[in-house]
């Protein structure tokens, strides 16, 4: 499988953008990546990187035989994962991309539940805004993402979704965090924490402000959910999140806003189309998808 590694030279290259970054990467010396590519471009009868004054970019050319690459890459793995199967091996890795939202409370204990049920799986999160999670499943970075409103779904596969209600965050001794649900005006008494362009929960907030005569003023915009929250502790405030990444161990109460003009967002599970799934990346995407399933049936 030795022309599988020259491969994956010519993937780190396109990713560093210069041979000696890939080098140092790949921890080779840059002679030997520049030898692979040169022995791949005289194969081809075609340069694959264009040689710039500060490293490379990807000709038109290169940019198909990358994509062979990739797939090649992936579906070795895919084989390996089935032949570990075989043998009754219960180990593998999942590689997800996942929007900041899940990073406090639903996914470190899905992946811990998960891992009792098969605990030689290991798991690689990439935490992205939704852009550069659907990206990296794309780019074969990825086997699966799980994703907030994603704003593109082409070549890829939605394997579950479910809606999501988005909530105040408060602390546990705020005035709200008795309520049962809370209207947007009741928000604007106290100081908010909003997420910043990058993130998909801004749109859906921005949607209902724009029809509201009550326009907020944020003491503090952030692209971390983490900083928000802590904010709006430490001010006695309100910060926002989707309902199932604010479970209890999120350190704040949830409580759903009660309006009818606010859009309900939508969490997805998305592979790569016609991409085969490693056995353990399969497994863990059957597992949360009946995770989203009971979201669905909670949510009703």
């Amino acid at each position: 499988m030795q022309h599988l590694r020259f491969l994956h030279y010519i993937d780190a290259v396109a990713r560093c953008g210069s041979i000696r970054a890939a080098a140092e990467k790949l921890h080779v010396a840059s002679s030997a990546v520049n030898r692979r590519v040169q022995d791949v471009e005289a194969e081809l009868g075609t340069p694959i990187f264009e040689r710039l004054p500060r490293g490379v970019r990807l000709t038109a050319a290169g940019e198909l035989f990358l994509g062979y690459a990739r797939r090649r890459q992936a579906d070795l793995d895919q084989v390996r994962s089935q032949i570990e199967d075989l043998g009754g091996v219960r180990r593998g890795q999942v590689t997800l991309a996942a929007s900041q939202a899940l990073a406090p409370a639903f996914l470190p204990q899905a992946i811990h539940e998960f891992q009792t049920l098969r605990p030689g799986i290991a798991f690689d999160v990439k935490v992205l805004d939704r852009e550069r999670a659907a990206c990296a499943v794309t780019d074969f970075e990825a086997d699966l993402g799980l994703i907030f409103n994603p704003p593109d779904l082409r070549g890829l596969t939605v394997l579950a979704q479910a809606r999501q209600r988005t909530c105040a965050m408060v602390a546990p001794d705020h005035p709200l965090a008795g309520r049962a649900s809370v209207r947007l005006k009741d928000c604007l008494a106290y100081p908010m924490a909003l997420p910043d362009s990058s993130l998909s929960g801004r749109s859906v907030l921005e949607d209902l402000f724009e029809q509201s005569s009550a326009q907020p003023h944020p003491p503090l915009v952030s692209n971390s959910y983490e900083m928000m929250r802590g904010y709006a502790r430490e001010a006695g405030g309100v910060s926002f999140q989707i309902e199932i990444g604010a479970g209890p161990s999120a350190g704040a109460v949830a409580i759903p806003i009660d309006e009818r003009r606010l859009p309900t967002g939508r969490l997805v599970l998305v592979a790569l189309r016609d991409r085969v799934l490693p056995v353990a990346a399969a497994a863990f995407a059957e597992f949360v998808g009946a995770r989203l399933k009971e979201a669905n049936q909670d949510g009703e």
